[in-house]
């Protein structure tokens, strides 16, 4: 067992500022930054996993909204954001290789929003266990993982990485079964969050720029315009939008400074934020670059994830798998049937309280039922066998073919969050 720590975050978070209403994409509101921190290694992630795990969940959850709203919230803002790059194209406008992925790739996006929302009904979503501290209170454990896990891999999904990563969170604090159906859910909104402030930084990015080009067009008396050397006074002492001044800059660069005032009152305002002209482009490339990159990891991850083994994830993960499977033929059944077994030691549990294996101590539904012999299976030997009363329950289940209680995901006992391959 390790040992537990306070939990330590290499940074935190910044979840967003808007939850239940849809801004306007324009230049002048700036978008949340996107979900990246530091890339870890895979023992890096593990560390980061177990720090994770030792903070403490809440049976209720105050103050903090339904994380529908948000994904409500990003469905129509990424739609926007859509329509906006493909009003570009028909224009035959020029886009970044971030917003073309983007474009190319809609379908994914949408049928990603579509799928989170089916899988993630208020009932569900009521049981998952509640952070009480950190950045992310009063939302679900498992959310909070996602987070993590997508920003320290810039939103690259790599099935060996997430399984080291859950199990060294389940080192420290096991996962009910519902939080480990819910994995993929986590992951898939975390994803569609990222890539939504992604799009609104491309969006409002191209605005900016379209925005110093009208304004280098007056400045320097183009396209038809009558030369306005003064035309820069007007925007005042404005915070001016990174995209927009990098714009300004290169429009500015090879002009007269004595002929072009806007110059010497831009270099003033970019030394005021202590930085250059060059500099500034610069950083813009590398924004650029990066942007570019995680765009299109979060595309490919959500291509992956459609057609990745979920089940085989969730039993290779499964603590109450690993304890079945153990000196028996568990392993040996068909997927329905182990299921039903894990449903029926859920349902059995007297107590609705502890984790996803004995010695856990999770807020939510309760995962395995105070036999005898329970002792131990905490001490981590072999599961000790059922009682007259659970074998009962396990030959009715069979025999009718459903399952008492209501601990379970409402999409049956293969949740849709766990697609099987496709074909």
């Amino acid at each position: 067992m390790v040992r537990r720590e306070p939990y330590r975050g290499l940074s935190l978070p910044r979840l967003w500022t808007v939850t239940s209403s849809a801004r306007a994409v324009t230049p002048r509101s700036e978008p949340d930054p996107p979900i990246r921190d530091e890339l870890l290694s895979a023992e890096r992630l593990e560390e980061h996993a177990e720090r994770l795990a030792s903070q403490r969940t809440s049976a209720s959850s105050p103050n903090a909204p339904a994380l529908s709203a948000r994904l409500r919230d990003n469905g129509r803002i990424l739609l926007r954001c859509y329509r906006a790059i493909a009003e570009v194209i028909r224009n035959e406008g020029a886009i970044t290789p971030a917003a073309e992925w983007f474009v190319d790739n809609f379908h994914i996006v949408d049928e990603g929003l579509r799928d989170v929302r089916n899988d993630l009904p208020e009932g569900f979503y009521r049981q998952l266990p509640k952070l009480a501290e950190g950045p992310f209170a009063g939302h679900p454990r498992v959310f909070a993982l996602a987070w993590a896990f997508v920003a320290h891999t810039d939103s690259h999904f790599d099935p060996a990485t997430l399984r080291r990563f859950v199990s060294a969170f389940q080192r420290v604090q096991p996962l009910t079964i519902g939080e480990l159906w819910a994995v993929p859910i986590g992951l898939r909104m975390v994803l569609l969050e990222n890539l939504r402030r992604l799009a609104e930084h491309i969006v409002q990015g191209r605005a900016g720029r379209q925005e110093a080009d009208a304004l280098a067009n007056e400045l320097l008396g183009v396209d038809g315009n009558t030369p306005e050397p003064t035309a820069f006074r007007r925007l005042g002492g404005r915070p001016l939008p990174t995209a927009f001044a990098v714009q300004l800059v290169q429009r500015l660069r090879d002009q007269d400074p004595e002929l072009t005032p806007a110059l010497a009152w831009l270099n003033e305002r970019l030394s005021a934020g202590e930085t250059s002209a060059d500099e500034l482009v610069r950083g813009e490339y590398q924004i650029q670059g990066a942007m570019n990159v995680t765009v299109r990891n979060v595309i490919t991850s959500m291509r992956l994830m459609s057609t990745f083994d979920w089940a085989d994830f969730f039993e290779s993960v499964s603590l109450v798998d690993a304890a079945l499977r153990a000196g028996s033929d568990f392993q040996a059944m068909d997927f329905v049937t182990r299921d039903r077994y894990r449903h029926a030691i859920e349902d059995l549990s007297p107590r609705p309280a502890i984790g996803h294996a004995a010695g856990g101590s999770a807020s939510g539904p309760g995962v395995l039922p105070d036999l005898e012999g329970a002792a131990a299976l905490r001490e981590g030997d072999r599961l000790p066998a059922l009682t007259r009363t659970a074998a009962r329950s396990i030959v009715r289940v069979h025999r009718d073919g459903q399952l008492p209680g209501n601990h379970r995901h409402p999409h049956g006992v293969l949740p849709r969050a766990a697609p099987r391959p496709r074909t």
